[in-house]
């Protein structure tokens, strides 16, 4: 069996050199600051940010409300703020889902 060994090996050299080892280089993007990326991807996506927003009032809200022990409202607030991170998950998912089937077309 040693002969059936030695001509897979010659067989494999005789088809060329091994691809090169280095990888491919990747691509360059502009320089982008942090407003504009935040601008772009508000433009893009204007549900997630107002999801966010929304979500950090309500929990502002809910912590003054248990500050001032106003426990009632304070636990009215949590479930809005529960909902609300809700929206913004689904938002995010929603948005992740259009610019995936945007790119496939």
């Amino acid at each position: 069996r040693q002969p059936d060994r030695v001509a897979v090996v010659t067989l494999a050299m005789a088809a060329g050199p091994p691809p090169p080892l280095e990888p491919s280089p990747l691509p360059t993007f502009a320089e982008e600051g942090f407003g504009e990326k935040f601008l772009r991807k508000t433009r893009e996506n204007p549900l997630v940010p107002l999801g966010c927003l929304c979500t950090v009032s309500v929990l502002a809200y809910g912590l003054i409300s248990f500050r001032k022990g106003n426990t009632r409202r304070s636990q009215l607030m949590m479930r809005a703020r529960v909902l609300a991170q809700g929206f913004t998950f689904a938002a995010l998912l929603g948005g992740m889902m259009a610019t995936a089937i945007k790119s496939r077309q």
